[in-house]
């Protein structure tokens, strides 16, 4: 049996930690817009800010970690991440729109992480890996709202002082996370260097968003079937812009959640999410039809998005329909990465996953101005656009894809 690389329970904790900062941030975000005119729209804009410059950030990232290395990225991003949540202090409207732009810059670094898992994962573990990203999300939404939780009620911190002790908790986190980057191994070994010249040309097409189709179309021709699994992965994002508007949702609809009820909420959520994506990915994703499985997952889980705008004052019908949620749309996005990852090789792997990642960014920003607009209007009507983005998912999947290339070899034995 090959001995098991130590670096991904290292890239592990890196996910984890910067999760848990974004996710324990996270309940204390409407106190920066309380005193702003249609709050719930306001939250809306900052978080099209922040996946919005993803847009750009994402390929750019992408493409450097595959000349460079992983490496550098990952302590790029988490020094983006620290100083940006330095921008959360004072607490101020103006700043946290300037903290949402400045931390999505870095936060293309998701593409560098599916890529260094695909770098030292064996084929036959790439699900398996892939999986467990996943669940390792899920753990930071579960620590996240908990440590935040325990620091506002251990600390008996005064009212209207919440969001400044949790966003000092944050900074602590993310200076652990610049550490933990800088001691990381590199895990591409074939690297090239990216010229000045190409450089200016990455910059050049990321920030025109109208050159990603034409890129994704070149890619295409290469490898056949990758297009679809990208305009999955944007329908998929479009329908998962609700974990963003959860917040908005419970705080100022007609649920009423305080920052603490919001925590135990995604504290639940998250550990539901845990337990079910492990299992799922180490026991069945390897084992089963993945396309098959992505259509009945998304069929059955559009009435559930339905039914989080029905829950009204009820947060029992609220924590029914989350566990729901657990067992079927949560689990498409690590089957939707892994047959993604089957389609890269290490030349380009960094590139097609910030392509990837930039389309994602692009859905994530229309999902938020379209749910923004909507909340306006009421604050149930975005659950009915999620839903028919998660149909839209179900459509898509449900076309037979090319057979994938041959798989590129296992990397060598550690």
């Amino acid at each position: 049996m090959p001995t098991p690389d130590r670096r991904l329970p290292h890239i592990y904790l890196i996910i984890l930690i910067d999760v848990i900062v974004g996710a324990a941030i996270g309940p204390v975000m409407p106190e920066f817009v309380r005193g702003l005119p249609e709050p719930q729209l306001w939250l809306s804009v900052g978080t099209g800010l922040f996946l919005g410059v993803q847009l750009f950030s994402a390929p750019v990232l992408g493409r450097l970690s595959d000349g460079y290395g992983r490496r550098p990225i990952f302590i790029l991003s988490a020094v983006g991440t620290l100083l940006a949540n330095a921008l959360l202090l004072p607490v101020r409207a103006g700043l946290f729109f300037v903290n949402r732009a400045s931390d999505g810059l870095t936060n293309g670094m998701y593409a560098t992480v599916r890529s260094a898992i695909t770098d030292i994962s064996d084929p036959d573990k790439l699900f398996k890996n892939l999986g467990v990203e996943g669940a390792i999300i899920s753990l930071g939404f579960v620590l996240g709202p908990m440590v935040s939780g325990a620091l506002l009620t251990v600390l008996e911190v005064p009212t209207g002082q919440e969001a400044a002790y949790v966003v000092r908790l944050g900074l602590v986190l993310a200076a652990l996370n610049v550490l933990l980057s800088v001691f990381l191994r590199e895990t591409h070994t074939r690297r090239n260097g990216v010229r000045g010249a190409e450089l200016r040309s990455e910059l050049a097409l990321a920030l025109n968003p109208l050159t990603l189709w034409a890129r994704l179309r070149d890619k295409e021709a290469a490898t056949p079937g990758l297009r679809r699994i990208v305009l999955t992965q944007v329908a998929l994002t479009l329908s998962t812009g609700y974990y963003f508007y959860m917040v908005p949702f419970m705080s100022l609809g007609e649920l009423q959640m305080d920052a603490r009820s919001i925590s135990y909420f995604f504290m639940c959520f998250g550990a539901l999410s845990i337990v079910l994506n492990y299992v799922f990915y180490t026991y069945f994703a390897d084992r089963i039809n993945q396309r098959r499985a992505i259509v009945w997952l998304a069929a059955l889980g559009a009435p559930v998005l339905a039914a989080y705008g029905l829950v009204g004052t009820s947060v029992v019908a609220l924590y029914v329909v989350v566990v729901i949620d657990c067992l079927t749309l949560s689990l498409i996005q690590g089957l939707l990465e892994g047959l993604l990852a089957q389609r890269t090789t290490d030349a380009d792997r960094g590139e097609i996953f910030g392509l990837n990642q930039a389309f994602q960014g692009l859905a994530s920003f229309v999902t938020t101005l379209v749910f923004g607009g909507l909340s306006v209007l009421d604050l149930r009507l975005p659950w009915a656009w999620f839903t028919l983005c998660l149909v839209a998912v179900a459509v898509l999947a449900a076309w037979r894809m090319p057979s994938r290339p041959v798989a590129s070899p296992a990397p060598e034995a550690r």
